[in-house]
C-alpha cells in the first residue's frame, strides 16, 4: 500500500537555481529484507520530530510530496500491489526515488548452485525467489538517493562479524564507496542497532529538502555518516563525563559515575544518543544505566568484545588520568567549600560592612 502525502508548495529560491533542480514528487523504496530483525523500521516510527507520519501526510513545509513504501504497510501478504512499485522502479518507470535499505548484504556469490540467503518477491515469469542482491543491482544505480538504515546496512553489524557463513557486509562494501546515486549523491549511512528515530528522520528530511531544491546535500564523514550526527562521540555529550575528568570510576552499574571501567566504550565511539535521548529526549545508554557497546560503529560488534570488561586501553588511559583526577577533585573540593560560604557582610548588625561608598554626599 502506498502512503500519500498531501500537496505542499515547494519553495523554489535556492541559493543556486542552476545548480539545482526541485521535485514536487518523491517516492522513498524501503526494503527491510537484508539480513536484520526490523528493528530499524520499528525505531524509525517513534520518532517525532517529525514522525514520518508528518512526513507522508504533507505536514511539514517546503517538503515534496513523499509515497512511501513499506512492507509493514502491504495490504495483502506478499500481494504484488504493494510489490508493484518496485517493480516499476527496477524497469525504469518510477522516479525519483529514494532507497532505503535495511539489513546487511550477504554474499550470494559464495553460494554454489541453487539457494539465497535472503529474498524479496518472486520473479513474475519463473516464480524463483529474487535475492535482495538481485534488487539493489537493479534499483540502486536508477536511484535518486540510497540510504542505508541501521549499522547491519551501514557496517555488516552483527551477520557480519568474524566467523559467520553469509559473507554478510554493508551496502557501501557491496556497491562500493567510490557509489554515486543518479542525484550525484554518495551512500548515505545512519547507523545504529537500531537506528536513533529523530537521527534518521532529520537525515531524511535533509535529504528531501535537498530533493525540493531547498537544501544543499548532507555533510557526510569518511565513513559516509552525517557529521552533524556523528561528529562527536558519546562521552563528550555524557552526563557521566565529568567524572571521568576527575578519574572518579563506576565499579558497578548502579553507580552514576563514569562508567569506563564496567565496559563503557563511550570515549571513542561516534554517537550522539546521551546527548539527543532516545524517545522524546528520554533515555539512551548510559543515560539509563547502560554501557556503550559501540553500535554505530563500523567494527561493531568485533571491536567492542566482550561488552561488559574494561575496553582496550582504558586500563592504560585511567591509569595516566588518575594522579590528575585525584589533584582535580581534590581542588575543586577546596574551591566548593569557599564558595558554599556567604559573605561576611551579611548581617543584620548596626555597622554596614559591605563596602558601599555613598560617593555623592558630602
Amino acid at each position: 500500500m502506498t502512503v500519500e502525502s498531501g500537496t505542499t508548495e515547494v519553495s523554489q529560491q535556492p541559493t543556486r537555481a542552476e545548480d539545482r533542480q526541485g521535485f514536487d514528487e518523491v517516492h522513498i523504496l524501503w526494503i527491510s529484507e537484508g539480513m536484520s530483525c526490523d528493528g530499524d523500521t520499528v525505531s524509525m516510527t517513534a520518532a517525532g520530530q517529525p514522525g514520518i507520519e508528518d512526513v507522508v501526510l504533507g505536514l511539514v513545509p517546503g517538503l515534496p510530496k513523499v509515497n512511501l513504501h513499506n512492507k509493514v504497510l502491504s495490504p495483502s501478504l506478499g500481494g504484488e500491489d504493494f510489490l508493484a512499485p518496485y517493480r516499476a522502479a527496477a524497469r525504469g518507470e518510477l522516479e525519483p526515488f529514494v532507497l532505503v535499505i535495511e539489513g546487511s548484504i550477504p554474499n550470494q556469490n559464495i553460494i554454489e548452485g541453487d539457494g539465497y540467503w535472503t529474498s524479496f518477491g518472486n520473479d513474475p515469469e519463473t516464480g524463483d525467489p529474487l535475492t535482495l542482491n538481485w534488487w539493489i543491482d537493479q534499483l540502486a544505480p536508477k536511484a535518486w538517493a540510497v540510504v542505508a538504515a541501521g549499522t547491519c546496512a551501514t557496517y555488516g553489524g552483527i551477520h557480519a562479524m568474524a566467523g559467520n557463513p553469509t559473507g554478510s557486509m554493508g551496502l557501501a562494501d557491496y556497491l562500493g564507496r567510490d557509489f554515486k546515486s543518479k542525484g550525484a549523491l554518495p551512500i548515505v549511512n545512519v547507523p545504529g542497532c537500531p537506528i536513533q528515530p529523530e537521527n534518521f528522520m532529520e537525515t531524511l528530511i535533509w535529504l528531501l529538502y535537498h530533493a525540493a531544491g531547498s537544501a544543499p546535500p548532507p555533510p557526510l564523514d569518511h565513513m559516509l555518516r552525517p557529521q552533524w550526527l556523528f561528529g562527536k562521540t558519546v562521552h563528550e555529550g555524557c552526563d557521566r563525563a565529568a567524572y571521568y575528568e576527575q578519574a572518579d570510576f563506576a565499579r558497578d552499574y548502579n553507580s552514576p559515575k563514569c562508567q569506563v571501567k564496567v565496559g563503557c566504550w563511550g570515549p571513542v565511539v561516534n554517537c550522539n544518543v546521551p546527548k539527543r535521548g532516545w524517545m522524546a529526549g528520554v533515555g539512551g545508554c548510559p543515560n539509563v544505566g547502560g554501557v556503550c557497546i559501540g553500535c554505530t560503529m563500523p567494527g561493531f560488534p568485533d571491536a567492542f568484545m566482550p561488552f561488559m570488561d574494561e575496553p582496550t586501553g582504558a586500563t592504560f588511559s585511567s591509569a595516566l588520568i588518575r594522579p590528575y583526577g585525584a589533584a582535580i577533585r581534590r581542588l575543586r573540593g577546596l574551591t566548593n567549600i569557599a564558595v558554599n560560604r556567604e559573605p561576611r557582610w551579611r548581617h543584620n548588625k548596626a555597622a554596614l560592612t559591605s563596602g558601599y561608598d555613598p560617593y555623592w554626599r558630602p
